[in-house]
């Protein structure tokens, strides 16, 4: 149970029902971000929007909905990576300029942004939030291009780091991502209406066909003339997130045309061929780590079972007892089956440890259950370093791999083992040749754009 989520974006072009299209959208999306949930449409020339912190059923209501008039939206679900949670820096962020109305979505984090804002408040520029989105959007307004197109093109080659952004206008829809493609976009189809999501899945819930992904450093323009994709960046070799295949997206997504669920699967097989134990059961913490689970099964011919139930209806706060209950934060959104578990040796399989004190608390929670042993395995290698494109992961010094050795981890945690996949066992999973295709700077600290700003 690792770090929390990122954001998710969708959008749609020209379709009768595009806000209720694009809630749709944000609902299967739900999982990447529920701090904050945003959509903006477009009535005939005029953008309207309406945003607010919460889940995306606790923002949209049936009469906000119908307020939201139009043929094309675009929406966002929000964890934040800059800016906090507050409701300024809610998406999508709606300005008026000299390219008329333009509002803008964004997953993804600009390395650069405090130098830019530092540069732009110096010309006279104001902000109304601390999200580098909006120094996109005043980028793009202050850009010397005669066009919209234009200008966000010349926006976006001054801006370093990660992005895969949706751009709204009142003639015009854009899709854009980074030239290292670290955050997914993927492009589909419904009808004759063209589609953006984070994530396929959001595809399947509105019966929409994928087509294929944004490419990275490609910008998508429809407009009254139809599709047309041009490369607005230089070529760099791409980069894409590999801890989207590990934890963040669904499983039953696919991204960077990759299976989710398949690449999660050989990442337990290989946990198991480089960690056996002698074992009665596998379990999964649930949800991310089921599926690699399975592989570990697969492989080992373990059983499986799930031995922790987690309850999904656990929203953004709840109330705790006044009387204080150990790991109550753990406890009311996981529970042990103990007559699965009692006298079980377990290989209790994860996705990840951050910080160690989740994790700790969790082998506490099936040790009391009765286990009779704990084998903790992890389906990635040791995360060691912060992520400065888009995930929200603490500072090193609060990053326990970068701190302690893997048996330290181990007696930190209370298991009886512990074992993570190596960086090459990674890349096997994601057939990925020689670690050229994925971004692995948060087990490696090599960063392929430098980040030029502190992790805070």
């Amino acid at each position: 149970m690792p770090f929390k989520d990122e954001c998710g974006v969708f959008g749609i072009f020209q379709q009768p029902e595009a806000a209720r299209q694009t809630y749709l959208g944000l609902y299967a999306l739900q999982h990447r971000g529920q701090e904050a949930a945003g959509i903006c449409t477009r009535d005939g020339r005029t953008l309207i929007l309406h945003k607010g912190l919460g889940y995306v059923a606790d923002v949209f209501s049936e009469s906000v909905l119908d307020r939201l008039k139009g043929d094309s939206a675009i929406g966002h679900t929000r964890y934040s990576t800059t800016g906090g949670n507050v409701a300024s820096a809610a998406h999508p962020f709606l300005v008026q300029g000299r390219f008329g109305q333009v509002a803008l979505c964004h997953n993804g984090n600009l390395t650069n942004t405090e130098q830019i804002r530092a540069k732009l408040i110096a010309e006279g520029q104001v902000f109304t939030s601390p999200s580098d989105s909006e120094v996109i959007l005043a980028l793009i307004n202050r850009a010397k291009a005669d066009t919209l197109e234009d200008a966000v093109v010349e926006a976006l080659k001054q801006a370093e780091g990660a992005f895969s952004l949706l751009i709204l206008a009142e003639d015009l829809f854009i899709a854009a991502r980074d030239s290292r493609g670290f955050r997914p976009l993927a492009l589909g189809k419904l009808d004759d209406s063209w589609m953006f999501s984070s994530e396929t899945t959001a595809f399947d819930l509105v019966n929409a066909e994928y087509q294929r992904e944004v490419m990275p450093g490609e910008m998508i323009v429809i407009d009254a003339k139809g599709l047309r994709s041009r490369y607005m960046l230089p070529k760099e070799d791409p980069r894409p997130c590999v801890f989207e295949h590990v934890y963040f997206a669904r499983p039953d997504s696919f991204v960077f045309s990759r299976s989710v669920m398949a690449t999660r699967r050989e990442m337990g097989r290989c946990l198991a061929r480089r960690h056996p134990v002698e074992a009665d059961l596998v379990v999964p913490v649930p949800d991310s780590g089921v599926h690699a689970a399975l592989g570990y099964a697969e492989a080992s011919g373990i059983p499986f079972d799930f031995g922790l139930v987690r309850n999904h209806y656990v929203g953004r706060t709840f109330i705790e007892p006044k009387q204080s209950i150990r790991s109550f934060g753990v406890k009311v959104k996981l529970n042990p089956c103990r007559e699965l578990l009692r006298g079980k040796r377990v290989v209790l399989v994860d996705d990840s440890i951050v910080r160690g004190t989740t994790s700790r608390k969790i082998v506490q929670m099936v040790r009391q259950a009765g286990a009779a042993e704990i084998h903790l395995r992890i389906s990635s290698p040791p995360t060691t370093h912060s992520c400065f494109y888009g995930i929200d992961t603490p500072t090193r010094d609060q990053l326990i791999a970068a701190q302690k050795s893997i048996q330290e981890i181990c007696e930190f945690v209370g298991a009886d083992s512990l074992g993570y996949l190596t960086i090459g066992d990674l890349e096997n999973s994601m057939q990925d040749s020689g670690g050229q295709g994925f971004c692995y700077a948060c087990f490696t600290g090599e960063y392929s754009v430098p980040p030029t700003e502190g992790k805070g």
